[in-house]
Formats: structure tokens, sequence, C-alpha cells
């Protein structure tokens, strides 16, 4: 398999010089197929900043315009403010400020919800206009100062009341004021609550214009202030003490005259400035800012957590190469997420936050005048810029749809990744870029994983790494490629796999003979045997198994094989290297925690051989799970050897079969005996008693038993097989040459045979006479079975023994008959009197009689009694012969009733109807035929049948209980009458 790779690296190093045909023909044949993007545009696609005209021919020309919320506010003329909501763009609204002098709009101010608008007059007057109000009105404490600035409180204003704002004027003075206003106060009281001086603002040559103000709240209820002049920008930070919001700003100002607020100073100006920030979503606070000034754009973001500034990653970009500020100076500036957009006189110009660089460019035509400002509505993001005649608005439209290539061109792949994660394509070739640097900066395993995750061609990217010797990073970006393939790259996952396999053997090799890497050696076996082990490799590891056990041989690597073979649940491998390397232990545990059947039965006969006892408690434990009988052969072959203690073995698991697990084949049982019989004779004898004398109920082959035991000459063990397959004879005979007790035991047995019994106790006696010739034992057996007398023995004695010798049993015998004989006197007597008074019962009964009134009637039909033949029963229930006939038939058994019926037919035969059932016997011969019964026989036959009892009182009324009403073979017709 090494050989392999090693021809497939030399493929891809060829590759790496041939032509472009022949590397794509190899691709197709060997190599990781290529699925990249076509990095080409499908559709054209608009620009980020998407110009229109909007179709307003104003009256008179634009002075100022200004948009917040949807709401637009724009000044025409010198007496016209012209309002339009732009989510109702066809009800547009003009308010006169009715002014007789020659008074302008300077400028206009709207607060961030486009309700309060400030309009600022050249007079250094002020007036105020509400949304929901038709009418200016003059703020009076404002006059005398030109406002150059207005900061909005964004936390406190609403749509009736600002809250407390702050006024920058063109003297550099920051007041503090407040606009209010009430239903009932529209046409009443003037709007402005308050006006007080605050602070003043200075540059090097004195009082400067306040350009610019913004409020915003930070963490902690900190409160933080931009302020700018012409070359200045201020910021001042305080805390409101708690409930004093409504006190205004005045304690952020308030500082010692000695201690100046922290600004940044640039020395060259417009003589103007503007600043311009930039929030993520509508009524958030902003993040970043962008300050145009003489010497470029100072840029920046916002960290409200920072103690006393908030401007942070500050970096000034100068104007752009072809604007000559001294004749073209930047009039407006607007901040985007990306991107600040400064005006020109004549055109627009987009500079990309990231690097500096114009990418948009909008020159506008003189027809329509000269451009006067730019701003930004910051709740919908739409760009506003007009001339004296002219509105147009921008649309921002995925401005990050190129950023990625910025970021990426600066290296920060990161932020690149992170805007293009929705555009496959792009994230590619920022991957491919990224995976490029961090090869130049020699960053390989970071190459090698970005180089994991683009669509460059496969071979490039390996050669890149074997070319550089970097095997590590190789491995890396295989390991990555290897987890993006898909379910159906089987092929590719084959070619990875075994790659990746020979590489971690290969170092694996380098590392292991090196004492001064050995945790280096540690670390890379635990990658090598978590790559084994991954759930996303078991299905391509477990098809190839056969190929990356030949890598692991080749390596030698025994060890990391025998962890393969687990991870493959090939425990059948792992044992048999076990059992190769006499490791007989280890493989038995690996048996033990597996608990495979198929593999115990295999490998046991091994086992037992070097580890008997521990194979045993092994099979000990896994109890019932394994059959016995697949085991005989292990056991057969380890007993066969003859030592005592392998053999007691054997019988330890075998006792544990039949007493614990209750085994019933007769092969183990079997098994058992044989063993018993070579080496534990008493355990033999215990084995047959404990089974019983059931035969039905023995587990073990008698026959074979009984042979195995008189091969092995137990004798005693025998008689008890003979007495259990009932061969008594048998076992009294073997008896006998063992121990006469024994044989009287087997004697005994045949209970219910007296005939069986006497023949074996005859037996007994004839050896006790013969064979030991001892006349007293003689004795004692005719004592011991009363079955036997002294004359079933005598022919048994020889002629010399004289009488003497039975003197004592001869009297017994003749002393029993007497009493035998009284004993059956007694009882014939006894015999005589019970027949005498039978006979004189009898007597008695036939006088009995019972008397019949003339108006009983029948018990069962309920008419006169006396009109036919009755019977009368001791219980006083009387019925008429045919009545009683009729109830007793149908409840006889079937024998009974064919007896009936033929009596009957023999009575009406003899021609003599009977008038009375009871009168005397008729002595009249002519019914008589030779050998036929008389008729008051048959008479007597037919009421021993029908009156034998009282069909009410009865056994036929008891066994009538259960029977059902309706006859069920007559249940239907039954049913039928009665629907």
């Amino acid at each position: 398999m090494a050989s392999i790779l090693d021809d497939y690296q030399d493929a891809l190093s060829s590759m790496a010089s041939s032509q472009q045909q022949q590397q794509q023909q190899i691709r197709g044949s060997l190599a990781i197929p290529h699925t990249g993007y076509v990095n080409a545009r499908l559709e054209k696609e608009t620009h980020i900043f998407n110009k229109q005209r909007i179709d307003f021919t104003p009256p008179e020309k634009i002075n100022s315009l200004v948009v917040s919320s949807n709401q637009l506010c724009m000044s025409l003329g010198k007496d016209i403010i012209f309002r339009l909501d732009l989510a109702k763009a066809d009800e547009p609204n003009q308010v006169e400020l009715g002014r007789k002098d020659e008074a302008k709009v300077y400028k206009l101010f709207l607060d961030h919800t486009g309700s309060h608008l400030v309009i600022a007059l050249n007079t250094s007057e002020c007036l105020y206009l509400n949304r929901n109000a038709q009418k200016v009105r003059s703020l009076s404490r404002w006059k005398g100062h030109l406002i150059d600035s207005v900061g909005w409180n964004k936390l406190l204003g609403s749509e009736t009341n600002t809250g407390p704002i702050l006024v920058g004027t063109s003297q550099g003075h920051i007041y503090e004021a407040e606009i209010s206003i009430s239903e009932s106060g529209l046409f009443g009281t003037t709007p402005d609550q308050y006006f007080r001086f605050i602070y003043n603002l200075e540059e090097e040559a004195g009082p400067a214009p306040v350009c610019c103000l913004e409020i915003e709240r930070g963490l902690d209820g900190k409160c933080f202030i931009i302020a700018t002049t012409r070359k200045r920008l201020f910021q001042f930070v305080g805390k409101f003490a708690e409930g004093a919001d409504q006190q205004g700003f005045g304690a952020i100002f308030s500082m010692p005259l000695n201690h100046l607020p922290g600004f940044r100073e640039f020395p060259a100006s417009f003589g103007y400035s503007e600043i311009a920030f930039y929030a993520p979503k509508p009524r958030s606070p902003p993040n970043a800012f962008a300050w145009m000034m003489g010497n470029g754009v100072l840029y920046g973001s916002l960290d409200y957590g920072r103690p006393d500034s908030i401007l942070s990653n500050e970096q000034v970009w100068e104007y752009p190469a072809d604007v000559d500020v001294s004749t073209n100076k930047p009039i407006s500036i607007v901040l985007t997420q990306f991107h600040f957009l400064l005006l020109f006189p004549d055109q627009v110009k987009a500079v990309c936050t990231l690097n500096g660089q114009v990418v948009f460019q909008d020159v506008f035509l003189d027809k329509f005048g000269s451009l006067t400002r730019m701003i930004k509505d910051p709740s919908y993001g739409q760009i506003w810029i007009h001339t004296e005649k002219v509105v147009f608005r921008y649309n921002v439209q995925r401005e990050s749809r190129d950023v990625w290539k910025m970021y990426m061109n600066i290296n920060r792949f990161d932020l690149a990744k992170e805007y293009c994660k929705d555009r496959p394509e792009c994230l590619d070739i920022v991957l491919a870029k990224e995976a490029e640097h961090c090869f130049q900066n020699k960053r390989y395993l970071d190459s090698a994983k970005c180089y994991a995750l683009t669509q460059n061609y496969f071979e490039e990217i390996a050669l890149k790494f074997i070319e550089a010797k970097q095997e590590e990073a190789l491995m890396e970006f295989l390991l990555k490629k290897l987890a993006s393939l898909k379910f159906s790259e089987k092929t590719q996952a084959t070619l990875l796999t075994v790659w990746l396999t020979e590489l971690y053997l290969n170092r694996l090799g380098m590392l292991e003979g090196d004492p001064s890497k050995q945790s280096l050696y540690m670390k890379t076996r635990d990658n090598f045997r978590s790559f084994l082990g991954s759930p996303q490799n078991n299905a391509c590891l477990s098809n190839n198994r056969a190929t990356i056990h030949e890598l692991l041989a080749s390596h030698g690597d025994t060890e990391n094989m025998v962890h393969f073979a687990v991870l493959m649940e090939d425990y059948e491998r792992v044992i048999a290297h076990h059992c190769q390397h006499d490791n007989y232990s280890a493989a038995l545990k690996v048996l033990s925690k597996i608990k495979d059947k198929a593999l115990f039965y295999k490998f046991s006969p091994i086992l037992i051989q070097h580890i008997p006892k521990m194979v045993v408690d092994a099979w000990i434990e896994m109890g019932k799970q394994l059959d016995a009988r697949k085991l005989i052969p292990a056991l057969v072959n380890y007993s066969q050897c003859g030592s005592t203690v392998q053999i007691s073995e054997a019988i330890r698991y075998l006792e544990f079969c039949v007493y614990e697990l209750k085994e019933t084949h007769q092969a183990i049982h079997n098994y058992l005996l044989s063993l018993y019989a070579v080496c534990d004779p008493k355990s033999l004898l215990v084995y047959l008693e404990n089974a019983g004398s059931n035969s039905d109920k023995i587990h073990c082959d008698l026959k074979y038993a009984l042979r195995l035991c008189a091969e092995h000459g137990h004798h005693q063990a025998c008689v008890h097989v003979y007495k259990v397959m009932e061969m008594y004879e048998e076992a009294v005979d073997l008896a006998l040459q063992v121990d006469v007790d024994m044989a009287k035991s087997c004697a005994d047995l045949p209970e219910e045979d007296e005939e069986l019994r006497k023949k074996l106790w005859l037996k007994i006696a004839r050896h006790v006479v013969q064979e030991e010739k001892d006349v007293k034992k003689a004795m004692a057996c005719l004592s011991s079975c009363n079955l036997l007398k002294i004359e079933d023995v005598l022919p048994f004695f020889p002629d010399f023994v004289t009488i003497d010798h039975f003197k004592e049993a001869i009297c017994n015998s003749l002393e029993a008959y007497n009493k035998h004989i009284e004993e059956l006197k007694t009882e014939m007597e006894e015999a005589t009197q019970s027949a005498k008074r039978i006979r004189e019962d009898i007597q008695e009964m036939r006088n009995k009689y019972g008397s019949v009134e003339s108006q009983e009637k029948c018990a069962a039909c309920d008419f006169p009694l006396l009109n036919r033949p009755f019977y009368l029963f001791l219980c006083g229930h009387m019925f008429h012969y045919d009545c009683l006939l009729q109830e007793v038939y149908p409840n006889l058994p079937a024998y009974k009733q064919v007896k009936l019926e033929d009596l009957q037919k023999k009575l009406s035969a003899t021609g003599q109807p009977s008038k009375s059932h009871h009168r005397p016997k008729d002595t009249d011969a002519s019914g008589q035929g030779k050998g036929q019964p008389s008729r008051e026989q048959m008479k007597a036959e037919i009421d021993d049948i029908v009156a034998a009892e009282c069909v009410y009182c009865g056994e036929l009324m008891i066994r009538s209980i259960d029977k059902p009403f309706i006859d069920p073979q007559r249940y239907e017709s039954e049913m039928q009458s009665w629907l």
C-alpha cells in the first residue's frame, strides 16, 4: 500500500510540471474533483450609491434643506418654508414666514424626530415651527445670536418638547435652551422656555463659530458632548446627578478656569468645518464619526466605555489627489457604514474608510447649478443633495458588497469572510488569499486549514506542501479536506484515508526512536487514534479495514493494529493476536468484555490449556449466555491430559451447569458422570442420589451410567442405578456382593409386588444361609420381612442343623397362625350378626305403609291422584305412574333408558295389563316363560328404575341445576315462535 501512495505522490509531481490539459485528465481519473465556483457576474449590479432626481420644481430658489425621520423641510426664497412627509409625498405643505423686512433664512435645524424646526435668520433672529403647526413663532430669547449649530437631546426630546438642547452661535458661544409647546399654547405663550449661556469656545485667535454640536449618552449615565470649530474638536464629559436631568448641561460645562476641555486641533482651516456620524440602527447611538476640516477627514470610531474621550482608532484621510482645496473646497460630508461622501460644488466623491480610495464619483451638469448642501436622514439612511433649483436623493444599496475585497487587500481576512459569508464564490477567493498569505509567512498549519476550505485544485495544494516538506501541514490539509467530502465521494474518501494513515505511521516511526520527542510521539499517537476512531471515518475505514491492517502490519505497529481492530470491532483478530504472543490473559480479558459467544467457543480450547481457572471463571460469569454443550470439546481436550487438577476444573464448570444453571442436556450429565467415575467416586454416588429415583426426571443416560460404574468397579453406584431402573433382582444380586443391609433395602423397594419382594428376600436368606452360613442372621431375615415363613427358608439349611436353631422361630410361627385363626373366627361372628340385623330391617320395611286422601293430586300434572296408578314417596310427593315416567325418562342415562324401554315391551307382551303396581305377587304361571322373568319381577325392575328416588328431592333435581330451560337444539325454533 505504501508503494501506491508513493506512486500517487509521483503523479502529483508530474502534474505540477505538465500542461494544463494533462492536469485536467489526471484530476478526472485520480484526484479529488474540482467543484469550484465560476467567478463571473451573471447580471449587472447597480452601484452602491444610486442617484435619483426628485420630480420637484421649486417656485423660488432653494436656500436650505433638512431631512429627519422622513420629514423634509426646505426654505424657498426668503418667505416660504416647504414641508413634505415623504411617506405622503402627494400632500406637501407650505408655511409663510410673514416677514416684511429683508431678512433671509440663514440655516434650518430639524430634530431627530422631525417635529421641531428651528429657522435661523441672517438678522440674528430665530423662528420656530412645529410639525403640527401652520404658523411660525418667534424665539424671542434667541434674538441677537446668529445660530450655527444645534445639539438635539435624543433622550428627552418628544414631539411637543425638545428637552434641554445646546445652541452654538457664530461668536463661539454655547447656550442651553428648551422649546416646549402644548395644545393650548400653540397660539399663546412663547415656546422658548429659557435660553442661558453655559460655555464659550475659542481658538488661538479668539472666539470661533460653533460649527457642530452632538450630544450622546454613554455608560453609567455619562454624557458626552462633541463640539467643533473651524480647527478644533472639543469633548465634554460629565455625569448627571441622580434626578437632575431637567437641570440641563450646566454641570458638564462647569469646570475651573485653568482646566481646559480635551480637544483635537489641526493647523489648516477652510473657515468652516463639518462633522458627520454613523449609527448602525435608527435611534441607536452612533459608532463612527468623520470630521471634515482643512487637513482632510478625521475618521474614527466612538467607544462609550472610555472614561474621558470616546474617540478611538482615529486616522486622517487626506482629500483625493485630484482635489485642489485652494480652489475646490469640499462643502459637506456624510458618513455611511464604510464610506464618507464629500460634496463639491460640481460633484460628489465617495471615499472608502477602509483604504482611503475613491470608489464613487458623480459629476453634476452645469445646468443644475452649483451644489449647495448634502445631508443624510439619520433614521432612513437616504442622502439628499440640492442646488438652488434641483433636489437629488441617493439610496445606499448593499454597501457592504465589495467590502470583503478591501478587507482582503489589507489582510483583514476575518472581517473579509464576515462580509462575504453569504457569497460562496467571494468567500472562496478570500480563503485562497488568506491561505496563500499564511503560506508566504510560513504559517503552514493555518494555510492548510484555509486551503482545505477553498475550491482550489487539490493536487496543486498538496504539491505545495510536499515541495515545502511540510508534512504536518499536509496532514492537516488532508484531514480538513476529508471532513468536507460528501457521503457519495467514497473513492476520494478512501484515497485520503489511506494516505493519512501512511503519513501518520511514517511520523510515528520517526518520532518513536527519539527519546527527546516522546511527548510529541504520544500526542501524534493520540491524534492518530482519534483519526481512526472518528465517527465520520468509520464507514470508510470499515470498508477498507484489510488495507489499513496491511499498512499497520507493514510498519510493524502492532499496538495501533490492535487498537484499530478494537475500533472496528474485529475482536477475533485482537484475540488471535494476543494468543499468538502468548498473552492469554489479555485475550480472555477481551473475550470477557465483549461477551461474544462464538468467539468463546472458538478460543476456549486454546485458552483453557494455559489459564484453566481463569477461563472457567469467565464461563461461569457468562452463565446461561453460553451453551455448555459447545464447550464440551474444549473440556474433553483439556481433561484428556490426565491431570487431576485439570479434571477438577472441568468438573467445577460442569457442576455449575448442573446445579446452578439447572442444565438438563444429557451430554452434560453424561460427561460429568464420566469425570466423576475417573476422578471422584464419592461425588458420583452423591450425584446419583441427588438425581432421585424417578428415571423420567434423571437427565443422564442410566444405561451409560450403569456401564460406566461397572467398568470402574463402583458397585454401590451400580446398585443405585439398578434400583432407579427398577431392576431389583440385579440390584439385590450385586448388593449381596457388597453388603447384605444394602440388599435388604433393595428388597423392600417393590412395595406393590409382594411376590417379587418375597423372591428377593428369599435370595437374601439363601445367601445368608448358604454363603455366610449364619443361622442367626437367617432368622433375623425372617423378622425383617413379614412375607417369609420358617417353612420358606428351611430348605436352605443343611441336614445337620438341629431343631434347636429353629425352636424359637417355629414357636413364633405357630403363635402367629393361632392368632390369625382367632381373628378369622371373630370376623365370622360379626358378619353373622350383621346379616341377622339386615334381615330384620328388611322385614320391618315391608310392613311400612302410607295413607292417601281422596282429594290428593299428582305433584306433576295437578290432577286427582287416585284416577291412575301412582307412586308415593317418603318425602310426601305423589306422582302418577306415567307422570313420573315422563319426568324421569329424559334424565336417565342412555343405558337405563334402553333397559326401561325393553322392560316395558316385555311387560306389554305378557298380555295381562296391570291394574295396580302395589299388590301381592301374581302367582299365575301363565306370565312366566321358560327362562323369562315374571311380571312381578319386571314391574319391580321398572320401579327400581323409575321410582328409585323422588324426582323433586333426589339427585335428578340436583343434576338439573345447570341444564338450560330450552334445549339448545330447539333454541332457534323456540326463538322464532316468540317473534
